[in-house]
């Protein structure tokens, strides 16, 4: 009660501070600053934003520019709608914008500090990209595991074709989950973390969609730092620490036990990325602890689950929304692969039409529509504008994604598009970046590529498709949910039948 007597006197000093502000930017360098929506005392343009930011930012571009200003709260933040700009932030100023703005929620248990996707760019950074990149996503280390990406393919279709048997729906998005986090667990700890005698993967899912949705919900202690900064009154940190704990509760388990059997004479490495984390932290103890390792696993299996799972899902919802592209795939496939049931890797660079589904999937439903924020190292000045030291950068891939001087009709999925082009995924082609780009793109895009097209490749083909519920394609819902993730708001469930 005591804090709340002090509220009004708070509230009273931003209005005094943001009257000085707007008195200071009209000298200098601030006047340079991007246009943007006129902010209200306190809180700014927060209230412009929604529930899907993405789409709300998209449209205020259109009025004020693909370089944007908003003050959300406290927060300066810079919006970058358009390919020519993510090229400006991403390529040629990377190194002034390539460390993060802190959402208060990656404080929990000091994520921030030890996970890849949050620190600084640093010694710790590029160690911890430079191991990933040699012992999980490493082209010569994907060729030699295509093995397991092929058995959990091979167990999702098992898990398909039991519901193919009782006429059943399934879930598509937990069908991909289960099967992603399999593929990581085994590519990491050699076991399978989710089976068929257990609901292992539902109940991991689900922590995995709550951090992400927390992730993405508005916290007054990123909007307002000097006021509420340590308060978290939302509650979202703490229920961050939760979630955060018991993924580092499961790793601990799983790190013990393996320190115990390494210590038995008849121990056989198993070589997997658990193994090479040990055996550089005994020769590297400086430069990688235990904690530090838990941070990179906790990372590993947030993001390299979900994503894989939401990208699956939204390319079967795309196709049963669109019968003539499912049935135009279909057809590549049988022509291709014949009667096989399931899709080689070797096989997907004969398949053009797959390859574009999921690019076409990826243009419309960029996993993470906002990239993660970037912060201003310095004032940097770009096309004429200063983007201040300190401001938070956004860089809007779903609004790049569907930007009429880009791409032709830009909301219908077209997959055709993308046949006989050249524009690539893996962040060279400004207009098409669902993965980021620059030094600190998604180091996983090697690995979720590979098990898009496998996934949706066998589903394809080995089954056939109907709604459940007689629902029709033209009516299937196609709202999606944001979060970090982008969700699709209401999950795909569809029944497998005889091709």
């Amino acid at each position: 009660m005591d804090s709340l007597r002090w509220l009004p006197c708070f509230l009273f000093l931003l209005v005094l501070a943001q009257a000085l502000l707007l008195i200071t930017r009209r000298k200098g360098r601030t006047d340079k600053r991007p246009p943007g929506p006129a902010p209200i005392p306190i809180f700014g343009n927060l209230f412009q934003l929604g529930n899907n930011p993405h789409k709300s930012l998209s449209k205020l571009a259109k009025t004020h520019g693909p370089i944007m200003t908003l003050k959300l709260g406290q927060t300066t933040t810079v919006v970058f709608s358009s390919a020519t700009l993510a090229k400006e932030i991403l390529q040629k100023h990377d190194l002034a914008f390539c460390n993060r703005t802190i959402p208060d929620a990656v404080r929990a248990l000091q994520h921030h500090e030890a996970g890849m996707p949050w620190m600084p760019v640093s010694t710790t950074w590029r160690n911890l990209r430079k191991i990933c990149n040699l012992h999980i996503f490493a082209s010569q280390k994907l060729d030699a595991n295509q093995y397991l990406r092929h058995r959990k393919v091979q167990e999702l279709l098992a898990d398909v074709h039991d519901s193919f048997r009782m006429g059943e729906a399934i879930d598509i998005g937990q069908a991909a989950f289960k099967a992603a986090l399999n593929l990581m667990s085994n590519t990491v700890f050699s076991i399978d973390l989710a089976d068929s005698t257990s609901d292992t993967a539902l109940e991991f899912r689900e922590l995995v969609q709550c951090i992400k949705e927390e992730l993405g919900k508005p916290n007054l202690g990123d909007y307002f730092p000097c006021l509420f900064g340590n308060l978290d009154l939302q509650g979202i940190r703490r229920g961050m620490t939760i979630h955060f704990g018991k993924l580092m509760d499961l790793f601990d388990r799983i790190i013990d036990k393996r320190l115990q059997l390494r210590t038995m004479n008849d121990y056989i490495s198993t070589n997997d990325f658990l193994d090479n984390l040990l055996n550089f932290k005994e020769e590297n103890s400086a430069e990688l602890d235990r904690d530090l390792i838990k941070h990179l696993l906790l990372d590993l299996f947030t993001a390299g689950t979900e994503t894989t799972a939401s990208t699956l899902e939204w390319a079967m919802a795309e196709l049963l929304h669109n019968p003539k592209a499912l049935l135009e795939v279909q057809r590549e496939l049988k022509q291709s692969i014949g009667e096989r049931t399931l899709v080689e890797e070797s096989d997907v660079a004969c398949l053009p039409y797959l390859q574009a589904i999921v690019k076409e999937t990826l243009r419309l439903h960029p996993p993470v529509p906002l990239l993660l924020p970037r912060k201003a190292g310095e004032d940097v000045e770009i096309h004429n504008f200063i983007v201040p030291k300190g401001a938070q950068v956004l860089v809007n891939a779903w609004a790049i994604g569907r930007d009429p001087t880009i791409w032709e009709e830009p909301d219908l999925f077209l997959p055709k598009r993308f046949l006989g082009s050249e524009v690539d995924i893996r962040g060279r082609d400004f207009g098409f970046i669902p993965f980021g780009a620059g030094r600190r793109i998604c180091p996983g895009l090697p690995l979720a590529m590979r098990m898009v097209h496998l996934m949706l490749g066998g589903l394809i083909h080995s089954f056939d498709w109907k709604l459940e519920d007689g629902v029709t394609p033209e009516r299937l819902d196609m709202e999606d949910k944001f979060g970090l993730v982008l969700y699709k708001a209401q999950p795909l469930r569809a029944i497998p039948i005889s091709i």
